[in-house]
């Protein structure tokens, strides 16, 4: 075999030395039979220049061929070991699985997600939907792999019936909507992990290693599992499941302990296993676009930042009523109740977004060292200041409430610091009322010596100018302001200048598990609570919890489908603020 280099196209550099090869002006021939370098016109020194040059290119040729062959021949012969390998031996399987995963380029995938306690209603009617979304809009890697890992004895495809089940393709999701659930069902995988949550993650660790291969991968953990099981599962989880091959995340539902003493054990735990950053504590009412947005319109608009302190700003007011009453939501609040489940969370880190001074970027350290100042300067809770409620059970309900267990709540909230001084943050949440609706109203001082009081006269309406932002039952921003009524005459109007999410955006809203476990894969962590704002949550909260505990503050009954305890008005009214119903 003879071999021709062309010296003009060749790139002359020696890898091992980092310097040029002398090029010769003439072309070489190379015979690999007798490796006899034979120059053509030439002699003495420039020949042997060229001859040495023309046989050193062919042995470093020759060199990476082999070398390359050899590499492919050994990831092959890797693959087909692990692949006929059973990480399983010292387990007797139940039920027989499918274990062939089918990887782009001969090597494994980049994540890994694992549902823990997949047969539950949370993963089935959220979380694997959220995740197929996320799949179907390309937020997801194409080789990403996903676990359902439970104590049931099921096979892959038993979970992948449970999972097709729930899922739906939104409106401006519909192209290929069926091979879209074919390919995302084909990456699922189901572990029984049995009662013994050790073995059970080693178990799962194995099988996520036998379809990873040598790959570099990284794992996501979403922990859908009661609450009292919840320690145990992370421990083994962090002892026996966790990648040394990429980063590890952990995904915990709310509650975040019972009290202050239990969430500080339940924190101390976690993090004796995993390093903070680790940790994406979710709540899934924060995953609202509402929420999302409370950065975007402050910090991005300069007709608002100027006038976001206790100079312009009357009092904040955040609403959220949740119409209906589900059984498996009441059977969990019989042991937490609003203020633990939704005040504790949503509320306080919606006021945090609300109030927090502008951090210094929009990393999610630096938004959450804001947050945390924020909740560390409300004040405690005064129980005057607070108003409870349950509604009435009916002997047709499934299950009677704690007559201690709130279903309502209502409060005055007042912010220690230079910007907030004196601005009353107004709360109220229940279930069972008679609208849904989420909002945040901000109230705007009367404007000083207005030129128009004398028409104004006791319209409270026409004296305020308001910012609402509504999430339900209509997303909307809508700003009121004053107007002169078109015609002959001074009549002034109050009129909403309204931007309706469903009239100037056609795109459907994502729902809020999409939103929150995209964050987690990007590692965005600003909508998740860090330990140390959970800690100063509950010692906003422990003063009415102990009341609560010591039988001393009991809840206003109210009708399911009413408009809740008659107490908040005139709690709003003491801190000179008009109940808002529409």
């Amino acid at each position: 075999m003879s071999l021709s280099f062309p010296t003009s196209s060749i790139p002359s550099w020696d890898s091992s030395t980092s310097r040029p090869i002398p090029q010769c002006s003439s072309s070489l021939n190379v015979s690999a039979g007798s490796l006899q370098v034979v120059a053509k016109n030439s002699g003495g020194g420039a020949g042997l220049c060229r001859s040495f040059c023309g046989l050193k290119l062919w042995v470093i040729e020759r060199f990476n061929l082999w070398k390359k062959n050899r590499e492919h021949s050994k990831s092959e012969e890797s693959s087909l070991h692990e692949l006929q390998a059973d990480p399983f031996t010292n387990v007797v399987p139940s039920r027989s699985h499918s274990l062939n995963y089918a990887t782009e380029g001969g090597r494994g995938p980049s994540l890994c997600i694992a549902v823990i306690g997949a047969t539950g209603e949370l993963a089935r009617a959220k979380i694997f939907p959220a995740l197929f979304a996320l799949y179907y809009s390309g937020f997801l890697p194409e080789d990403v792999v996903i676990f359902g890992y439970s104590r049931k004895d099921l096979t892959d495809e038993d979970l992948r019936s449970i999972i097709a089940s729930t899922l739906t393709c939104r409106i401006d999701h519909q192209q290929n909507c069926g091979d879209k659930m074919e390919a995302f069902l084909s990456k699922t995988y189901y572990l029984n992990g049995g009662y013994d949550n050790c073995v059970g993650m080693s178990k799962l660790n194995a099988r996520m290693e036998q379809i990873e291969g040598g790959s570099k991968a990284n794992r996501i953990f979403y922990l859908s599992v009661p609450q009292e099981a919840l320690l145990d599962v992370a421990s083994c989880l962090a002892d026996n499941a966790q990648t040394r091959k990429g980063w590890n995340r952990i995904i915990i539902e709310k509650p975040f302990g019972f009290d202050a003493l239990s969430s500080q054990q339940f924190t101390k735990s976690l993090l004796s296993k995993f390093e903070e950053k680790q940790l994406y504590r979710i709540d899934h009412l924060l995953g609202r676009n509402l929420i999302e947005n409370l950065t975007v319109l402050r910090f991005s608009n300069l007709v608002f930042e100027p006038l976001w302190s206790r100079t312009y700003i009357r009092n904040i007011q955040v609403s959220l009523f949740i119409l209906s009453i589900y059984l498996e939501s009441m059977m969990y609040f019989d042991g937490y109740g609003i203020i633990r489940d939704i005040v504790h969370s949503h509320i306080l880190q919606t006021i945090a977004l609300l109030a927090m001074e502008p951090p210094i970027s929009l990393d999610g350290e630096d938004i959450r060292n804001e947050k945390v100042k924020v909740l560390r300067s409300i004040c405690r809770l005064d129980p005057s200041d607070v108003i409870l409620g349950q509604y009435k059970s009916t002997s047709g309900d499934k299950v009677n409430l704690n007559n201690l267990t709130p279903t309502f709540f209502a409060a005055a909230l007042y912010i220690d610091n230079a910007r907030w001084d004196g601005v009353p943050f107004l709360i109220k949440t229940g279930l069972g009322l008679i609208k849904h609706r989420v909002e945040i109203r901000i109230n705007f001082h009367n404007v000083p010596g207005n030129l128009y009081r004398e028409r104004l006269g006791h319209n409270v309406d026409l004296a305020t100018n308001e910012l609402i932002l509504s999430d339900a039952p209509d997303e909307a921003i809508l700003v009121k302001i004053n107007n002169k009524i078109p015609g002959l005459g001074l009549q002034l109007d109050a009129s909403e200048l309204n931007l309706l999410y469903k009239d100037k955006y056609s795109a459907e809203v994502p729902d809020s598990y999409e939103h929150l476990l995209l964050d987690v894969i990007d590692g965005d962590n600003h909508l998740f609570m860090r330990s140390d704002e959970l800690a100063a949550a509950w010692n906003i909260l422990t003063p009415i919890l102990q009341e609560i505990d010591k039988n001393h503050a009991t809840p206003e009954l109210y009708e399911v489908g009413g408009r809740g305890p008659i107490g908040p008005y005139y709690l709003y009214a003491k801190h000179g603020v008009r109940w808002i119903d529409d």
